[in-house]
């Protein structure tokens, strides 16, 4: 494996909110995005994933409390936990998630009513 440049990978990404699988740890995803300050849904996974901020901020909603975390900050979101991202949040966001028994990116478990962006609510 090479050395990977994260945020490159990420200005190279279509558009905000898609993902891209930079690699894996174990049974673990470790992914890249944009965000664009526009809110994602609620959702839950069965497993628990680690949000690491580059650059910019995160804001998200976790089972109805607001949370900011900052650049060079991480935030584990716990098994089965509802969380959604809130307005304002941009920059560049890396994703470590577990894959699902099937060896892919695990599926959404719910969704509520809000924006969902390409690549979330299923395989990121």
């Amino acid at each position: 494996m090479s050395v990977v440049k994260v945020s490159e990978a990420a200005t190279a990404l279509p558009r905000a909110w898609s993902s891209r699988v930079l690699g894996r740890v174990g049974t673990a995803s470790v992914k890249v995005l944009r965000m664009d300050e526009l809110p994602v849904k609620e959702e839950r996974h069965a497993e628990p994933e680690a949000l690491l901020v580059l650059d910019g901020t995160l804001e998200l909603a976790v089972d109805g409390e607001a949370v900011t975390v900052g650049p060079g900050e991480m935030y584990v979101v716990a098994a089965d936990t509802a969380h959604a991202v809130r307005p304002g949040s941009s920059g560049t966001l890396v994703i470590v998630e577990a894959d699902g028994a099937d060896g892919r990116t695990p599926m959404v478990v719910t969704a509520e009513a809000g924006r969902t962006p390409e690549g979330r609510g299923g395989r990121r």
